[in-house]
């Protein structure tokens, strides 16, 4: 069954169809929200919260297509206030994989870097290189122009660039 046909029914109350939505989309969700809190059983917790969150108010899905974008932009909202509550910037560990094997020592560097960005160019970083979304995708989720998401992850880049050089020219900026 389609993913709008899906949507359609649980929107009408078919709580099948929405247990199904969330088996297809679970295992991406508890990647993202372990990336963000760190933590396994803090990731099944926000799953559970998002799944909640996403059956009291599917019927506020205006576009079928757009319901993973919808139900990752409710995931992100729980991580955030999550990690606001714990009054702690915390950074993807996944974001080494960017770097390569042979500058892992480094990693806490590239941590120390990234952890000076603005939550919203780490936001982008994370959601693009470590979840592989798509620009179009991110603008969605962040609800801003895509222009605007070209900023934030270029602003990003050239900064982590920088600062990778100054520390000594890490050869992987």
């Amino acid at each position: 069954m389609e993913l709008q046909e899906l949507v359609q029914r649980a929107k009408k109350g078919d709580e099948a169809a929405f247990y199904e939505l969330m088996q297809l989309h679970k295992v991406r969700l508890y990647r993202i929200a372990l990336s963000y809190l760190k933590n396994s059983e803090d990731a099944v917790e926000a799953l559970q919260e998002v799944t909640y969150r996403a059956f009291r108010s599917i019927r506020k899905v205006k576009e079928p297509q757009y319901f993973t974008t919808w139900l990752t932009r409710i995931l992100l909202n729980y991580c955030n206030d999550e990690l606001k509550k714990r009054k702690r910037i915390l950074v993807s560990n996944d974001l080494i994989s960017l770097m390569g094997t042979e500058h892992q020592s480094s990693w806490l560097e590239v941590e120390e870097i990234i952890c000076k960005l603005d939550s919203k160019t780490r936001q982008v970083i994370e959601l693009k290189y470590v979840h592989d979304f798509k620009i179009k995708e991110i603008a969605e989720i962040l609800e801003c122009p895509e222009g605007t998401v070209k900023t934030w992850l270029n602003k990003g880049l050239k900064e982590l660039r920088g600062q990778l050089e100054d520390k000594g020219g890490l050869g992987y900026a």
